[in-house]
């Protein structure tokens, strides 16, 4: 059995860790009787943690927010810092620390007063980032905390969500993980409507209260959400699909490339493959010619014929302004055709 003051931290991290726990299952988490939860319970109060308790069958705990900060934790100074740098980390997506960021948020907001909320909200709203590079999309840090709250407790969301052109649906999802690439972050859902895995970008979400009710979490699409997110992103969601071998070790290759722009499977030490996808044929020769490294075409077959007419076009466009590829001393053209998957490269 736990020791009281190790129980003690152990409660507390679980009521802030869910929603609401009921008495019996926090005493089978603890390895007590409900009895001394609920001594523990009257302890954490004691102490300044906020714990709601609501009777009856249905009824349990919830940390809530109080007139006072926990003490032990942080200053009201010290609070709006840490707040105003999650918000930060959460809405800008910064590499590494941006999921982490909303987890942590969510837990802070959940005890937070409401002065501080006020003074948090204020400092956010009169401050602009400065950033170098494209500004990343636009997404509310109180939609991410919301969508991390119900990823958390398991409950169902309904939100208005904007297609990529700006046409609105109406939406009831199981809400699973929040994935955040390079500047977006994502929403990995089962759609309750289309009976489906879907992954929506948040910045084009905008919640539409009562949630709920609560469900049975389902097994995720995928181990690796985060590679499920960019195959979709980069994949699934375009008509035309295609598989690159890169010549370049898969490491450079992860470096220098974004997860929007497909995903990377090893092949060997000096190459890796690259699965992508475009809206047509077209416009994946422009996307592989612009990956700046050498390749060779793996399927489907019409995109290397893509390439060499794309090749031949330019071709003769440099010959009409006067320039030409190299020759040799007969006069023939040298230009380089691309390779298939039967070996060579461009």
């Amino acid at each position: 059995m736990l020791e009281t003051s190790a129980r003690l931290l152990r409660l507390l991290s679980l009521l802030q860790a869910h929603r609401e726990w009921s008495g019996a299952d926090l005493a089978d988490r603890l390895g007590v009787t409900p009895r001394t939860v609920r001594r523990d319970v009257d302890r954490l109060r004691e102490l300044g943690y906020p714990v709601n308790a609501s009777p009856g069958t249905g009824g349990g705990y919830q940390l809530g927010a109080g007139a006072e900060l926990p003490p032990l934790l942080l200053d009201d100074d010290e609070a709006v810092a840490v707040a105003v740098g999650l918000r930060t980390a959460a809405g800008q997506g910064i590499d590494g620390i941006g999921e982490t960021s909303v987890r942590a948020l969510a837990k802070l907001e959940q005890v937070l007063p409401g002065r501080l909320r006020r003074r948090v909200s204020a400092l956010n709203a009169f401050t602009v980032p400065m950033l170098r590079g494209p500004a990343p999309s636009t997404v509310d840090p109180a939609v991410l905390t919301e969508l991390a709250h119900l990823c958390r407790d398991a409950e169902r969301l309904r939100f208005e969500y904007r297609d990529h052109d700006g046409t609105p649906s109406r939406r009831t999802v199981e809400p699973h993980r929040l994935v955040c690439s390079e500047r977006r972050w994502y929403l990995v859902a089962w759609d309750v409507d289309r009976d489906d895995w879907r992954t929506f970008r948040v910045d084009r979400v905008t919640p539409k209260p009562p949630h709920g009710p609560r469900f049975a979490p389902r097994t995720p699409p995928a181990d690796d959400l985060a590679a499920y997110v960019s195959a979709g992103i980069s994949t699934r969601a375009y008509a035309s699909h295609a598989a690159v071998r890169l010549l370049v070790p898969l490491a450079e290759a992860a470096e220098r490339l974004p997860a929007s722009a497909g995903t990377l499977e090893p092949d060997g030490p000096g190459a890796c493959v690259l699965r992508t996808g475009a809206p047509n044929l077209d416009v994946m020769v422009i996307h592989v010619m612009m990956l700046g490294f050498e390749f060779e075409v793996l399927e489907p077959a019409e995109l290397t014929e893509a390439i060499r007419t794309a090749r031949d076009r330019l071709a003769r466009s440099l010959a009409r302004a006067g320039g030409s590829g190299p020759r040799t001393r007969d006069g023939a053209d040298r230009t380089p055709g691309p390779r298939n998957g039967s070996g060579a490269a461009w």
